[in-house]
């Protein structure tokens, strides 16, 4: 059985990474990977969102391990 990954967001990071999906000059991998954490923060499986974004489960990980790690600049 793995471990859990569970990320948690300030009120701040919550918004910042909101505002970063709506933007219109930013990457789409990079509003992909804002959502992920996001979506990890409010209680979502990796399971489940590596389902609907269509990534393997390692992406979805790494993406987090990348947040936990570095904030916005391991996005």
């Amino acid at each position: 059985m793995g471990v859990r990954l569970q990320v948690v967001l300030s009120g701040e990071e919550d918004r910042t990474l909101r505002e970063l999906r709506g933007a219109t000059t930013v990457p789409q991998r990079v509003k992909d990977r804002a959502e992920v954490v996001r979506m990890n923060a409010r209680g979502d499986p990796v399971k489940t969102i590596a389902a609907y974004f269509d990534w393997h489960l390692e992406t979805v990980c790494s993406t987090l391990n990348r947040w936990q790690n570095g904030g916005l600049g391991g996005l």
